[in-house]
């Protein structure tokens, strides 16, 4: 089962930030993600609580996350932001 991805304009400017290395590292977690594979425990996927109920994230690096969501129904990847805890969180 291949997912169609979708990014939001906020994931596509913190892409653009990145080294070569950690943007090869996003790519390849994204690519797995749209062929529906399982992530290994090394990555951390979770759910998430609250305001992001709807989403998972995965740890990409220890301070390089992925929040994205699955539409299960039409098979899209929705990659939504892309930063540190600090970056993502901060209230």
């Amino acid at each position: 089962m291949k997912y169609e991805i979708e990014t939001s304009k906020k994931f596509k400017k913190q892409f653009k930030k990145l080294s070569s290395k950690n943007a090869n590292l996003v790519l390849e977690i994204i690519e797995k993600l749209s062929n529906g594979e399982v992530l290994e425990q090394k990555y951390n996927d979770h759910k998430l609580k609250g305001n992001y109920k709807d989403f998972r994230e995965c740890h990409i690096k220890p301070d390089l996350l992925l929040i994205y969501k699955k539409k299960e129904d039409i098979l899209i990847l929705t990659c939504i932001d892309l930063g540190s805890h600090s970056e993502l969180f901060k209230k």
